[in-house]
């Protein structure tokens, strides 16, 4: 599709073929597309042409386009399939793309999947299953290449042509010994390089970066950045190879948690639909109990201003500066918040690393501080024409907000993960509430000392 330049007169193109019956000429079109654009086209067209465009796509490019389209289209698809037709597909799916599938659709359309799988495939899909949700064990697929040690690069070539076929990556083979202990990992590269009665044990690297099932997704798509891997052998308690965690499905693992936290960080309880797919109902189920929480802790805010009527009353003149005084606090713990869970989701920062964050965040809080106050105190006194006083007391005050939002910003997240909540809950919203608290206090009291109110 990044070849065409006008995608909507394209499409408009294929729904003409399929208006004039013109079947050959659209497989003949979907034959030189690759998979995911030939689901992003379907997705445009109306759901009941879907079908007939599905059956006309080769076998091997079907099961391919299947796996890229949204969770409602396949669920549509399945139930209009014979079985069959079901059986095809199937066939022709990875393990973990077909785990995936699984995953997202309903139980009856789920029932009749697992109905349509051979015992051997059936009994894989429900070991991948078992495995905790976000685990590596969960998007792992155990259709890899493993090697014995004894072998010779000959021996290994031919196992490799006789089994690689159904593999989903044949790029990296894994070393076992008989009791599928993982012992090494070696690279076409290497084997092609080698001679052809060299042993695989004298090639083999034994320094291999592995995940444990139950390691954390996450965790395990980083490993991919840090390592340079394309592929990485998850292991279970006993050492033993299980699967492997190939470069898509990382890919994938990363934007799904980029997602989750990006939501989080904006108060919203995160799902795995996309936007158009979420409905109303859900998307202010989802938004809503944030809200009511922020809302109810924002009633500090006015309860702290109550309290300094009298204050208020002396000095009418201190309320304009209420806002910039909470939107700079709050913006200054953001941008510490922002940074720290972008380094914790990198793991550049430990919990160990607190006192250096925030002896970094200090002094990054009072030359900000230092450098706003200048600014406004200027402006205060030339463009407003308040007091010296008035303006000594907004912009002390915004010197203090700003220190204490930053080590606010810089210090819960941390603290969050480190008793298990995710950091990105600590965001923008929460520490914007309770930076406003304390910016209200520090500037009443600031008031009270320096002006005698």
């Amino acid at each position: 599709m990044e070849n065409i330049k006008d995608t909507e007169a394209f499409i408009e193109n294929i729904k003409l073929l399929l208006n004039e019956k013109k079947y050959s000429d659209l497989r003949d079109i979907f034959e030189e597309m690759n998979p995911a654009d030939i689901s992003a086209i379907f997705s445009e067209l109306n759901e009941s042409r879907i079908p007939l465009l599905f059956r006309l796509l080769p076998k091997v490019l079907a099961a391919e386009v299947f796996v890229e389209m949204n969770p409602e289209a396949q669920a549509m698809l399945i139930q209009g399939f014979s079985d069959n037709e079901l059986k095809d597909v199937l066939e022709e799916l990875y393990i973990d793309d077909a785990v995936d599938i699984v995953e997202e659709m309903p139980a009856n359309v789920v029932k009749r999947i697992i109905l349509n799988t051979d015992p051997e495939t059936r009994q894989m899909i429900n070991e991948i299953l078992k495995y905790p949700e976000d685990s590596a064990g969960s998007i792992m697929t155990i259709e890899y290449v493993s090697l014995r040690p004894n072998m010779t690069v000959e021996e290994a070539f031919k196992r490799i042509r006789r089994t690689g076929i159904d593999k989903e990556t044949i790029y990296t083979c894994y070393v076992t010994d008989n009791n599928r202990l993982l012992i090494g990992a070696i690279s076409i590269k290497t084997l092609l390089l080698a001679d052809e009665d060299t042993i695989i044990r004298d090639l083999m690297d034994t320094n291999i970066i592995y995940a444990h099932t139950l390691e954390d997704q996450e965790t395990v798509a980083n490993k991919f950045k840090k390592y340079d891997l394309l592929a990485i052998p998850v292991v279970d308690d006993e050492n033993r190879l299980v699967g492997i965690v190939t470069f898509d499905d990382a890919m994938d693992v990363i934007q799904e948690e980029a997602t989750e936290d990006i939501k989080k960080m904006a108060a919203i309880i995160p799902n795995d639909k996309t936007y158009f797919r979420t409905n109303i109902f859900e998307t202010w189920k989802a938004r809503i109990p944030w809200l009511l929480l922020l809302m109810i802790s924002a009633t500090f805010t006015g309860m702290i201003i109550t309290s300094f009527e009298e204050a208020l009353a002396a000095q009418v003149v201190l309320t304009a500066y209420i806002p910039m005084l909470m939107d700079t606090g709050g913006n200054s713990g953001g941008q510490a918040s922002a940074t720290v869970i972008r380094a914790l989701s990198l793991e550049e920062i430990e919990f160990n690393d607190i006192f250096r964050v925030i002896w970094k965040e200090a002094r990054v809080a009072l030359l900000c501080g230092i450098t706003l106050s200048a600014c406004n105190f200027v402006k205060l006194l030339l463009i407003d024409r308040i007091g010296v006083y008035v303006a000594l007391t907004v912009c002390i005050t915004l010197i203090v907000t700003i220190f204490f939002a930053k080590i606010i910003g810089c210090t819960l997240p941390i603290l969050a993960k480190k008793i298990g909540f995710d950091p990105a809950v600590m965001a923008s919203p929460f520490i914007t509430t309770l930076v406003d608290a304390i910016s209200l206090l520090v500037y009443f009291r600031m008031a009270s000392f320096i002006l005698k109110i």
